[in-house]
């Protein structure tokens, strides 16, 4: 819980209808089970006391007593034990009974929510034994002491504020304005279900796709528990469905008909970060005015991490959704060129292609967009500049790489002006310092842009986003176009891109090249190469592992992830790939550079947004560029 992690576990114990006692054991040995596993907050479904089934059974005041019991009971048994628990049960508040969640935590009742909205159709028939939980706040003694009564309650734990769960039951959610809406906009980053809606045809997909849209509009968590196959009576089948989902995504599911059991864990730091960040989420400034916000306590530990940690959290997993990916970000690309092509009156674009990967993607880019625009392709002139560490592979890949576009080629070596440019400052050609680098650089964004100026057309930038947040550009060399296509792109996702036009573009000797060019070591090629004419020089063995660097980027730039929960995160995600010191190593060279490299970044040419993470000065990055590392690079330093 350190790192923000809470273990949430949802789960459907095998009831009896209308058997109390039985069914409290159940509960039990749920919640028992449970909390062994860690979990801080576990959900049981609707009315699972007294199972949810009992109809007019539910109007005898045996079996509602019965049920009070039965939750003094079961807060009882939860003396010991480390967690928040909700149960469901028949209440009488009032004179009137109430289809209810009640919150209990180390042996008390903290509070009991009432159901807000009673279905009385479908199958759903509450509204004619239950009425309808008030907003209103009032108080209820369920023989213990009097506690909350109403559906304005949150549950806040004292040790990690984030921690601030909310109930809906059932049907709640599925009202036009659900509890939930208000229930986050009053600081819940955790809303629990407990519900029992019978099975039907398409129902659990149904299910799993509002609890995930939910979360996802309200950036909380959302964990719902459903009646299992026990509750089965007469008419009605349950399945026992169980979800736990966060922004959007599923973390765990327990299966329609399976074994009643979800558990995962829920970054309530990450949801906290998401919405200081988002704009549109207008929390409550009063913190929760007509809530009553009850404390709890749990011991503040590091949870084991259970759920999934994606290595590459730009690339989808699976084929279908990474091809699809593929064709959006291209789509993007191409289209917002094609406006400022179009915008510019240009029906001329130079790009410098190196036969790397980012500057073949800005070339595939380009050519989408002329045939958007119906221009011929002629019109694009790809320019490739051989200097002193260029090898055969990569020329020839970008040579044959134009021929089979159909783009213009031309080929300007640069060898002999940067030879003069040297000899002009006074520079040694055999001293390979940045100077000799960046002299290389600067004179092939010269060739394009005056190129540019002959023909009347628009230089078009190939940098990515990785190389931008790490600074891994020659200002005011490729650093600089006149609009840059790529700025939005991580390198492991432009792999994917590359591969994916050269799996469906349909040409055999395209296709062969994209190949190539996708195996091909990421390199400037500024060194001289090596001797069997090979690179010499590969940046990943200068910067550190892209798929590292990306993989923290989107942790730094999405969430505001501290050091240590950023390396916490890659240890999971990179075990078996890299061991700690790498991960640290090239984690706080990814602080020293993104800090130091700002200057780069304030000046960007502009170019299409393209996802969530991006750096550009007018939009996703705000940053002065005289920052200090300090605070991160001490945290970051204190983890070796």
């Amino acid at each position: 819980m350190r790192d923000g992690f809470v273990k949430v576990a949802v789960r459907t114990p095998q009831v009896r209808v209308a058997d109390v006692d039985f069914n409290v054991a159940a509960c039990k040995d749920s919640i028992a089970e449970a909390a062994a596993l860690g979990a801080k907050v576990i959900v049981l479904p609707e009315l699972c006391v007294t199972g949810c089934t009992c109809e007019d059974l539910y109007l005898q005041d045996m079996l509602v007593e019965a049920a009070r019991e039965g939750v003094i009971t079961l807060a009882e048994a939860t003396e010991d034990v480390d967690a928040l628990v909700f149960v469901g049960a028949p209440i009488v508040a009032h004179g009137k009974l109430y289809d209810c969640a009640i919150a209990i935590s180390h042996g008390e009742v903290l509070g009991v929510v009432p159901k807000n909205a009673q279905a009385n159709h479908g199958g759903s028939f509450g509204a004619r034994h239950f009425n309808r939980g008030s907003w209103e706040l009032s108080w209820v003694d369920l023989g213990r002491g009097p506690v909350p009564f109403g559906v304005a309650q949150l549950f806040r734990c004292a040790e990690m504020e984030a921690l601030t769960v909310a109930v809906e039951v059932s049907e709640d959610l599925l009202a036009p304005q659900p509890p939930s809406v208000s229930h986050a906009l009053a600081g819940a980053t955790i809303i629990v279900n407990l519900a029992a809606t019978p099975a039907t045809i398409g129902g659990a997909d149904a299910m799993r796709t509002l609890v995930a849209t939910q979360s996802a509009r309200l950036a909380c968590g959302y964990a719902l528990a459903s009646a299992g196959t026990g509750e089965s009576s007469t008419d009605a089948v349950y399945a026992g469905q169980g979800l736990i989902a966060e922004r959007g995504r599923i973390l765990a599911e327990a299966k329609a008909f399976g074994d009643g059991r979800a558990t995962s864990e829920v970054d309530v730091a990450a949801l906290a970060s998401e919405r200081r960040r988002v704009s549109t989420f207008e929390a409550d400034v009063t913190d929760g005015d007509g809530y009553e916000i009850t404390l709890f306590s749990l011991r503040v530990t590091d949870c084991e991490l259970t759920r999934p940690i994606a290595a590459h959290p730009f690339v989808p997993d699976g084929e279908s959704e990474r091809s699809r990916r593929c064709e959006e970000v291209l789509e993007i690309q191409a289209h917002a060129l094609a406006k400022r092509l179009d915008h510019t009156h240009s029906r001329c674009a130079v790009i410098g292609i190196s036969g790397g990967l980012d500057s073949t993607l800005a070339l595939l880019a380009t050519v989408r967009a002329f045939d958007l625009l119906g221009l011929d392709r002629s019109g694009i002139i790809a320019v490739t500049m051989p200097g002193f560490g260029t090898t055969n592979r990569t020329h020839d890949n970008a040579a044959t790489l134009a021929e089979a576009l159909g783009v213009r080629f031309r080929e300007v070596g640069i060898a002999a002006s940067v030879r003069q440019h040297f000899a002009d400052i006074g520079h040694d050609e055999s001293v390979h310092d940045v100077t000799y680098e960046n002299a290389q650089a600067r004179e092939r964004t010269q060739i394009i842009m005056d190129i540019a100026n002959q023909e009347g057309g628009l230089v078009v930038g190939t940098g990515d986003l990785s190389e931008l947040v790490l600074g891994w550009a020659t200002y005011n060399g490729d650093h600089m176009s006149m609009y840059g296509v790529n700025g939005d792109v991580p390198k492991t996702l432009i792999r994917h891109l590359v591969r994916h036009i050269a799996e469906t573009c349909g040409n055999d000797i395209e296709r062969s090249v994209l190949i190539d060019v996708v195996e091909t070591p990421v390199s400037p090629e500024l060194l001289p190469a090596n001797e069997d004419g090979t690179i010499a020089q590969q940046t990943e063995d200068l910067v550190g592992p892209y798929e590292l660097h990306d993989f923290v980027l989107y942790q730094v730039l999405r969430f505001g992830f501290r050091p240590r929960k950023v390396h916490r995160l890659a240890r999971l995600a990179f075990a078996g790939t890299y061991d700690d010191a790498t991960i640290l190593k090239w984690l706080t060279t990814f602080y020293r550079r993104f800090f130091a490299q700002q200057f780069k970044r304030s000046c960007l040419p502009d170019g299409p947004k393209v996802g969530s993470v991006g750096v550009s000065p007018r939009g996703d990055l705000r940053m002065p560029s005289d920052a200090v590392a300090a605070v991160w690079l001490k945290e970051a330093e204190s983890l070796a």
